[in-house]
């Protein structure tokens, strides 16, 4: 007979190898950690949102507040992406022209630029800004033109504010916050070298800037900080002014240190720089340009001598997404209403991209979307919606280079979010059993760290793995 005390032995092994034989389900562990996090105190008066579906299947593995919407950050990028592969196509190209009008009261170049973020990035080897200047000079040279009393810029379709709604101004001086105008220079972007003192309070100094700026200046109100204290300097560009001023601290005794700002009339520093570059091959041109609508220039007049052609949409949007520009989200949500309407008025865009998810599946109300790029913080998606692009996008034969475009952070191939605040990630990942997953996570009005939240996100999101 067998006893007692080996009969409960006996269970517990039961029990045991049972347990073994039939591991804990996936959407069980999502549900434990997800609980665990809710739990943190870094999320006492925060709300998270998280969905995850079987790629295959499509089944909900686990979800919580899928259909709240939340300040997303720059996953927003992830839709844009989206958006544009469908109705721009993953070949599609910019092309800016550069052409001639010969007149009573001379010849004036005009340019005709269609929203191009690329012209003059140092991202490909044929958009840097020395190629480019390069080969426009060289064909106007070949005009044999010596004189151009007028620079003039086609804007029609276009507006020239180039801030979306809901942008702060701490944002738009600094090459983050750079807006999308429809002539685009260096992504809209300059470096100020700053030097700082031995001291901590001393005042910082600006050593130059590049490029250089024309028609703008820059006035340091910046103090030097304790050694370690990292980059803290903002730049205030006011719109329509002249002058900037860069406020906050960099670290002591640093003699060249570097922060990124957004360029400010970036068609005028084009203008500028190319006219520096053809008074060295005695050609002359005003150092400004008159931004004007297409109408007013008679287009049968115009003689076009030199056109930039930017690389693929595919390619672009690979830099879209690993390096979260939100120039190009800007520039991709105009081109795509300007493309269908002749107006690259934002909000119609958004109103054309709210349309298109609709029409598969996805409500309008969980895409309450104010820009492109995810920087405002008025921007509102629900996760559900997230992950239904996603698993929508899979399916394309655009997937490839989408997919590619998403960094691969903590193990799992996810584009990124983070504004004051937020957090977020969404994207896909493979487990080591074979079953994919499509998943997206939101966080917002966490207190504490971005480090330590992102930490304990990555906690949860392993359970995928």
């Amino acid at each position: 007979m067998i006893s007692s005390s080996a009969k409960a032995a006996i269970t517990c092994l039961f029990l045991l190898l049972q347990t073994s034989a039939f591991p804990q389900k996936v959407s069980e562990r999502l549900a434990a950690a997800f609980k665990a996090f809710q739990a943190d105190p870094q999320l006492r008066n925060g709300m998270a949102s998280f969905y995850v579906l079987d790629a295959s299947t499509g089944q909900v593995v686990y979800e919580q507040n899928g259909s709240v919407g939340l300040a997303p950050a720059s996953t927003v990028k992830v839709i844009t992406s989206a958006t544009a592969y469908e109705l721009l196509g993953k070949n599609f190209r910019y092309e800016t022209s550069f052409a001639i009008r010969k007149g009573g009261e001379g010849a004036a170049l005009v340019l005709v630029p269609s929203g191009d973020p690329t012209l003059g990035s140092w991202r490909w080897s044929h958009t840097k800004e020395e190629a480019v200047l390069t080969k426009i000079a060289a064909a106007m040279q070949a005009t044999g033109v010596k004189v151009f009393n007028e620079v003039l810029v086609a804007n029609d379709g276009w507006n020239e504010e180039t801030i979306p709604d809901g942008w702060i101004w701490q944002d738009v001086g600094n090459y983050y916050g750079a807006g999308a105008a429809k002539l685009n220079w260096r992504e809209n972007q300059f470096d100020v070298v700053l030097r700082s003192g031995k001291q901590v309070g001393e005042a910082v100094s600006v050593v130059r800037t590049v490029p250089a700026l024309h028609g703008y200046t820059l006035q340091s109100e910046v103090r030097a900080a304790a050694a370690g204290t990292g980059d803290k300097a903002y730049i205030y560009f006011p719109l329509q002014a002249g002058a900037a001023t860069i406020r906050g601290t960099i670290p002591v005794n640093q003699s060249a240190f570097t922060i990124s700002g957004a360029m400010p009339a970036p068609a005028q520093q084009l203008v500028g720089a190319l006219a520096q570059k053809l008074q060295l091959q005695g050609v002359t041109m005003p150092a400004r340009a008159t931004i004007a609508p297409t109408l007013m220039m008679q287009p049968a007049t115009l003689t076009t001598v030199h056109k930039v052609v930017s690389p693929p949409l595919d390619s672009l949007i690979y830099w879209f997404n690993r390096r979260s520009i939100n120039l190009y989200g800007e520039a991709l949500l105009k081109t795509i209403v300007y493309k269908s309407t002749g107006s690259a008025n934002p909000d119609q865009g958004l109103h054309l991209l709210r349309n298109f998810w609709k029409q598969r599946g996805i409500p309008e109300t969980e895409l309450n979307m104010v820009d492109g790029s995810g920087l405002s913080p008025l921007n509102r998606v629900t996760t559900h919606a997230q992950v239904k692009v996603l698993q929508y996008a899979r399916k394309q034969p655009w997937f490839s280079g989408f997919y590619e475009s998403l960094p691969s952070i903590n193990g799992l191939k996810m584009k990124s979010g983070t504004i004051r605040d937020v957090k977020a990630f969404c994207g896909y990942h493979k487990s080591k059993d074979g079953k994919e997953y499509i998943f997206a996570f939101l966080v917002n009005n966490y207190n504490g760290t971005q480090a330590s939240i992102t930490q304990k996100m990555y906690q949860v999101l392993n359970e995928l793995k």
